[in-house]
């Protein structure tokens, strides 16, 4: 199938990308970062229609100007809060579009109240933890932490509701998101990590094509 040809010249081109970090050449990140989330969004666009292409192709979108502005972010904090701005509106609609798909079974709410849980624990600990650090960014990177957390949360409602394996898919993906974002808050903030952008990139592409092949393993509708 069509998509699947995407997918693997994503797993290909996020090898290559991903050798490049891990031996220092950054300077190649303006050549080889741009390709990346297009290739999943060229998946998508490739796979059979379904009800929430369009709402996936957008969070993809943004994500993919977010990857673009970061490239510029020791330039100007400027150009780091668009870009987390950009990432925040992609998780919002990655929330409307999990919050989209067809659920299956009944959810166990108290399995559902105990992650709620773990989740706030988690954002709340992370914040405190970095509080001190965060400077002028102080409220951009809080709302950040809440609405990643929101679409954590989501994720796992659906993990909890949706049809397999695309909710395990969907829901590791947004967990490994998060702890992406929480290596590169804490790289950017409180310690400078030993190959830092690798392990930042190798936790995001994984989170990305996650979220993106769960979403098309629950929805394998005819074209229209």
């Amino acid at each position: 199938m069509k998509h699947t040809l995407f997918f693997k010249i994503y797993f290909f081109i996020s090898l290559i990308y991903l050798l490049v970090q891990l031996f220092g050449y950054e300077y190649l990140d303006l050549y080889l970062k741009p390709t990346l989330i297009p290739l999943l969004a060229f998946a998508v666009y490739a796979y059979k229609r379904f009800p929430s292409r369009n709402s996936l192709l957008t969070a993809l979108a943004f994500s993919w100007v977010g990857d673009i502005v970061l490239l510029f972010a020791d330039i100007a904090e400027i150009y780091f809060i668009v870009a987390l701005a950009s990432f925040l509106i992609s998780h919002l609609i990655y929330c409307t579009l999990f919050n989209k798909q067809k659920t299956v079974e009944i959810r166990n709410n108290i399995v559902f109240r105990i992650g709620c849980l773990i989740i706030l624990l988690y954002v709340v600990g992370m914040i405190s933890f970095l509080l001190p650090t965060l400077g002028t960014l102080k409220v951009p990177v809080i709302i950040y932490a809440f609405v990643i957390s929101t679409m954590l949360l989501f994720a796992f409602n659906g993990f909890l509701s949706w049809s397999k394996p695309g909710n395990k898919y969907v829901f590791y993906g947004a967990v490994i998101f998060v702890v992406s974002d929480s290596i590169l808050a804490i790289n950017k903030f409180y310690i400078p990590i030993q190959k830092g952008s690798f392990f930042i990139m190798v936790t995001y592409l994984v989170a990305q094509y996650l979220i993106v092949d769960g979403i098309v393993k629950m929805n394998p509708k005819k074209a229209d």
